[in-house]
Protein backbone atom coordinates (compact mmCIF):
# COMPACT_ATOMS: atom_id res chain seq x y z
CA UNK A 1 0.00 0.00 0.00
CA UNK A 2 1.27 3.39 -0.51
CA UNK A 3 1.46 6.44 1.22
CA UNK A 4 -1.95 7.49 -0.36
CA UNK A 5 -3.70 4.28 0.28
CA UNK A 6 -2.15 4.72 4.40
CA UNK A 7 -4.06 8.35 4.49
CA UNK A 8 -6.89 7.09 3.28
CA UNK A 9 -6.99 4.16 5.00
CA UNK A 10 -5.92 6.26 8.71
CA UNK A 11 -8.63 8.94 7.43
CA UNK A 12 -11.66 5.58 7.48
CA UNK A 13 -9.95 4.73 11.10
CA UNK A 14 -10.85 8.06 12.40
CA UNK A 15 -14.07 8.28 11.12
CA UNK A 16 -14.79 5.73 13.22
CA UNK A 17 -13.15 6.43 16.29
CA UNK A 18 -13.65 10.29 16.33
CA UNK A 19 -15.84 11.10 13.72
CA UNK A 20 -15.19 13.79 10.73
CA UNK A 21 -15.66 16.93 13.04
CA UNK A 22 -13.08 15.91 15.37
CA UNK A 23 -10.60 14.33 13.32
CA UNK A 24 -7.47 16.64 12.84
CA UNK A 25 -4.67 15.98 10.50
CA UNK A 26 -2.13 15.26 12.98
CA UNK A 27 -4.59 12.20 14.21
CA UNK A 28 -4.75 11.34 10.39
CA UNK A 29 -1.20 11.40 10.21
CA UNK A 30 -0.67 8.94 13.42
CA UNK A 31 -3.35 6.44 12.26
CA UNK A 32 -1.83 6.15 9.00
CA UNK A 33 1.96 6.80 9.63
CA UNK A 34 2.68 8.81 6.96
CA UNK A 35 3.77 12.07 7.70
CA UNK A 36 1.83 15.31 8.36
CA UNK A 37 2.68 17.12 5.19
CA UNK A 38 1.84 14.24 3.01
CA UNK A 39 -1.89 15.12 3.15
CA UNK A 40 -1.26 18.14 1.64
CA UNK A 41 0.68 16.49 -1.13
CA UNK A 42 -1.62 13.93 -2.21
CA UNK A 43 -4.98 15.70 -1.52
CA UNK A 44 -4.58 18.87 -1.08
CA UNK A 45 -6.10 19.33 2.43
CA UNK A 46 -7.27 17.37 5.36
CA UNK A 47 -10.77 18.09 4.08
CA UNK A 48 -10.37 16.65 1.09
CA UNK A 49 -8.80 13.49 2.48
CA UNK A 50 -11.63 13.28 4.93
CA UNK A 51 -14.13 13.40 1.73
CA UNK A 52 -12.61 10.61 -0.22
CA UNK A 53 -12.54 9.09 3.12
CA UNK A 54 -15.94 9.31 3.48
CA UNK A 55 -16.77 8.49 0.00
CA UNK A 56 -14.84 5.43 0.22
CA UNK A 57 -16.40 3.85 3.40
CA UNK A 58 -19.77 4.49 1.89
CA UNK A 59 -19.02 3.07 -1.26
CA UNK A 60 -17.43 -0.45 0.62
CA UNK A 61 -20.67 -0.32 2.72
CA UNK A 62 -22.51 0.17 -0.54
CA UNK A 63 -21.17 -2.70 -1.57
CA UNK A 64 -22.46 -4.79 1.43
CA UNK A 65 -25.65 -3.93 0.40
CA UNK A 66 -25.27 -4.82 -3.17
CA UNK A 67 -23.83 -8.27 -2.16
CA UNK A 68 -26.94 -8.82 0.32
CA UNK A 69 -29.15 -7.92 -3.06
CA UNK A 70 -27.38 -10.12 -5.18
CA UNK A 71 -27.24 -13.14 -2.74
CA UNK A 72 -30.78 -12.69 -1.99
CA UNK A 73 -31.65 -14.92 -5.03
CA UNK A 74 -35.09 -16.73 -6.36
CA UNK A 75 -38.42 -15.97 -4.66
CA UNK A 76 -41.50 -14.17 -4.01
CA UNK A 77 -40.50 -10.16 -3.29
CA UNK A 78 -41.06 -11.29 0.44
CA UNK A 79 -38.80 -13.70 0.38
CA UNK A 80 -35.92 -12.04 -0.88
CA UNK A 81 -36.03 -8.81 0.92
CA UNK A 82 -36.02 -11.83 4.05
CA UNK A 83 -32.55 -13.24 2.69
CA UNK A 84 -31.02 -9.72 1.73
CA UNK A 85 -32.06 -8.26 5.14
CA UNK A 86 -30.76 -11.36 7.11
CA UNK A 87 -27.68 -10.98 5.45
CA UNK A 88 -27.33 -7.16 6.05
CA UNK A 89 -28.64 -7.27 9.50
CA UNK A 90 -25.81 -10.19 9.93
CA UNK A 91 -23.11 -7.26 8.09
CA UNK A 92 -23.69 -5.14 10.56
CA UNK A 93 -21.64 -5.94 13.35
CA UNK A 94 -18.42 -6.62 11.46
CA UNK A 95 -18.83 -3.55 9.37
CA UNK A 96 -20.39 -0.85 12.28
CA UNK A 97 -16.83 1.44 10.95
CA UNK A 98 -18.13 1.78 7.90
CA UNK A 99 -21.91 2.42 9.03
CA UNK A 100 -20.37 5.16 10.89
CA UNK A 101 -18.89 6.63 8.00
CA UNK A 102 -22.09 6.32 5.85
CA UNK A 103 -23.89 7.78 8.66
CA UNK A 104 -22.01 10.97 9.10
CA UNK A 105 -21.71 11.08 4.94
CA UNK A 106 -25.48 12.10 5.29
CA UNK A 107 -24.67 14.80 7.18
CA UNK A 108 -21.52 15.91 5.09
CA UNK A 109 -23.26 15.88 1.69
CA UNK A 110 -25.46 18.88 3.46
CA UNK A 111 -22.54 21.13 3.62
CA UNK A 112 -20.22 19.48 0.38
CA UNK A 113 -20.83 19.15 -3.13
CA UNK A 114 -18.15 17.10 -3.34
CA UNK A 115 -19.78 14.76 -1.64
CA UNK A 116 -23.44 15.54 -2.21
CA UNK A 117 -23.53 14.73 -5.89
CA UNK A 118 -21.72 11.29 -5.96
CA UNK A 119 -23.63 10.73 -2.98
CA UNK A 120 -27.19 11.33 -4.02
CA UNK A 121 -26.56 9.38 -7.47
CA UNK A 122 -25.64 6.19 -5.15
CA UNK A 123 -28.78 6.54 -3.39
CA UNK A 124 -30.83 7.06 -6.74
CA UNK A 125 -28.55 3.65 -8.00
CA UNK A 126 -29.17 2.05 -4.81
CA UNK A 127 -33.25 2.67 -5.08
CA UNK A 128 -33.04 1.09 -8.42
CA UNK A 129 -31.08 -2.19 -7.27
CA UNK A 130 -33.33 -2.62 -4.23
CA UNK A 131 -36.20 -2.14 -6.38
CA UNK A 132 -35.17 -4.34 -9.21
CA UNK A 133 -34.57 -7.20 -6.75
CA UNK A 134 -37.55 -6.93 -5.35
CA UNK A 135 -39.71 -7.51 -8.56
CA UNK A 136 -36.60 -9.81 -10.43
CA UNK A 137 -36.04 -7.34 -13.23
CA UNK A 138 -32.48 -5.86 -14.37
CA UNK A 139 -32.42 -2.65 -12.76
CA UNK A 140 -32.60 -0.57 -16.58
CA UNK A 141 -36.04 -2.12 -16.71
CA UNK A 142 -37.29 -0.48 -13.41
CA UNK A 143 -40.08 2.77 -14.18
CA UNK A 144 -39.47 5.67 -12.08
CA UNK A 145 -42.57 4.87 -10.11
CA UNK A 146 -40.87 1.74 -8.51
CA UNK A 147 -37.62 3.55 -7.90
CA UNK A 148 -39.83 6.72 -6.61
CA UNK A 149 -41.89 3.94 -4.52
CA UNK A 150 -40.63 0.48 -3.81
CA UNK A 151 -37.40 2.01 -4.43
CA UNK A 152 -37.21 4.55 -1.97
CA UNK A 153 -39.43 2.35 0.67
CA UNK A 154 -36.91 -0.16 0.59
CA UNK A 155 -33.78 2.29 0.56
CA UNK A 156 -35.37 4.01 3.98
CA UNK A 157 -36.07 0.26 5.53
CA UNK A 158 -32.03 0.05 5.18
CA UNK A 159 -30.82 3.28 6.02
CA UNK A 160 -33.51 3.18 8.94
CA UNK A 161 -31.60 -0.11 10.55
CA UNK A 162 -28.74 1.19 9.61
CA UNK A 163 -29.29 4.06 12.01
CA UNK A 164 -30.80 1.93 14.37
CA UNK A 165 -28.14 -0.02 14.98
CA UNK A 166 -25.79 1.97 15.57
CA UNK A 167 -27.78 3.74 18.23
CA UNK A 168 -29.58 0.61 19.91
CA UNK A 169 -28.19 -2.12 18.15
CA UNK A 170 -30.37 -4.33 21.06
CA UNK A 171 -33.76 -2.82 19.79
CA UNK A 172 -32.65 -4.06 15.94
CA UNK A 173 -35.59 -6.68 14.82
CA UNK A 174 -34.55 -9.86 12.54
CA UNK A 175 -36.26 -10.11 8.73
CA UNK A 176 -38.95 -11.84 9.87
CA UNK A 177 -39.81 -9.22 12.13
CA UNK A 178 -39.91 -6.74 9.51
CA UNK A 179 -41.82 -8.70 7.43
CA UNK A 180 -44.65 -9.34 9.68
CA UNK A 181 -44.51 -5.73 10.27
CA UNK A 182 -45.37 -5.01 6.64
CA UNK A 183 -47.93 -7.70 6.57
CA UNK A 184 -49.85 -5.82 9.80
CA UNK A 185 -49.37 -2.47 7.81
CA UNK A 186 -50.76 -3.91 4.48
CA UNK A 187 -53.57 -6.28 5.96
CA UNK A 188 -57.11 -5.15 4.84
CA UNK A 189 -55.74 -3.29 1.61
CA UNK A 190 -57.59 -3.79 -1.58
Amino acid sequence: MGQRDDLLAGAKACLAEKGYGHTTARDIAAASGAHLASIGYHFGSKDNLMNAAVLEATSEWGDTIEAAVRNAGEGTPAQKVRAALDELFAAVPRERHLLMASVQAYVEALFSEEIHHPFAEGAERARRELAAMVLGVDAEDIGADAVRGLGSLLHAMVVGFMLQSLLSPESMPTAAEVLDAARTLTAGED
